[in-house]
């Protein structure tokens, strides 16, 4: 029998928190957090990250489990997410992942292997070295010559990531990008999946975005960022985040606070609108629109919904 996985997925600001909090509620589970950034310790403001009053006596994993400067994958996700999920399950509760990641949560909900491709021990060791003598931004360099796609989305402080993409390319003459493309397959998944989209009409969605941006500055943002950045938490792949890297070009005096709020607002909004086309085009999701002022009615679909998915599986499992 596969064990069971509730997910919550969707554009940041859609309300999964709360759909979160309330499905845990309903079905005795507990969250597992599926937001890259919600990993780092006393970064809690940018990252929108749940306050212990929200939580309301649910569980929490995955949270606060990193310090800033530490470099952090998919496929570290995938490891604990798993070992979450399994610990859960056998502890009699329903483990429910939450967030916007999607690579990282699809990661989890189906059959990636991110060590496929083979590995080359002493190129590896040529790389580490290199990045020792010349620094992590020349190797970097290199994955950007080879793997631009890649370059981009990596930042040169994830070395390990950096060295693992050249390393696939060394070895197999295709981009980390072709790689994990040729994985994206719909194939089927390791546990008995209750896969849940929130979407929301555009228009109010970016201006729940604008208002959060809004929030989190009156509530310290600039403040945390300059902590932050005083203790010395400058070139790590944690402050490249949206949230975090805009507060950092008015700190460092190139952008006035205003211009670095606005360009906060249009990041968000854009990844939003990335966020929720991935999901759309990789994953087999039940959306429900939040568009309703009133959560407990666009809840009260979704409750209906996952009893529905539930009565069928035990229909499976006695009929099997």
């Amino acid at each position: 029998m596969k064990e069971r996985l509730f997910v919550i997925v969707g554009p940041t600001a859609v309300g999964k928190t709360k759909t979160g909090i309330e499905l845990a509620k309903a079905f005795d589970g507990e969250i597992i957090s599926g937001d890259s950034m919600q990993i780092y310790r006393s970064m809690d403001i940018g990252t929108a990250k749940i306050s212990k009053e929200e939580m309301e006596g649910i569980p929490h994993h995955l949270i606060d489990i990193k310090d800033p400067c530490d470099s952090f994958s998919a496929a570290e996700f995938q490891e604990l997410a798993r070992t979450s999920i399994s610990d859960i399950n056998k502890r009699g509760k329903v483990p429910i992942i939450v967030g916007g990641t999607g690579l990282y949560i699809r990661s989890v909900t189906h059959q990636y292997e991110f060590s496929s491709a083979p590995g080359d021990e002493s190129y590896r060791q040529e790389l580490e070295e290199l990045a020792r003598e010349k620094g992590e931004v020349h190797v970097h360099a290199l994955l950007e010559k080879n793997d631009p796609k890649s370059a981009g989305k990596i930042h040169p402080n994830n070395i390990r990531r950096v060295i693992r993409a050249l390393e696939i390319y060394h070895s197999t003459g295709k981009t980390m990008s072709d790689t994990l493309a040729e994985q994206q397959t719909h194939e089927e998944s390791p546990y008995e999946l209750v896969l849940i989209g929130l979407s929301m009409e555009r228009e109010l969605l970016y201006e729940r975005i604008n208002q959060r941006v809004d929030e989190m500055v009156a509530s310290g943002l600039v403040e945390e960022a300059h902590r932050l950045y005083s203790e010395g938490v400058h070139d790590c792949q944690s402050v490249q985040a949206i949230g975090y890297k805009e507060i950092y070009e008015y700190l460092e005096g190139r952008l006035t606070l205003d211009e670095a709020v606005e360009l906060l607002k249009r990041n968000s909004r854009r990844y939003a609108k990335r966020q929720y086309t991935w999901f759309r085009n990789q994953m087999d999701i039940e959306w429900f629109d939040m568009s309703s002022l009133n959560f407990y009615d666009n809840f009260k679909e979704i409750r209906l919904f996952v009893e529905g998915k539930l009565k069928n599986l035990s229909n499976d499992y006695s009929n099997g």
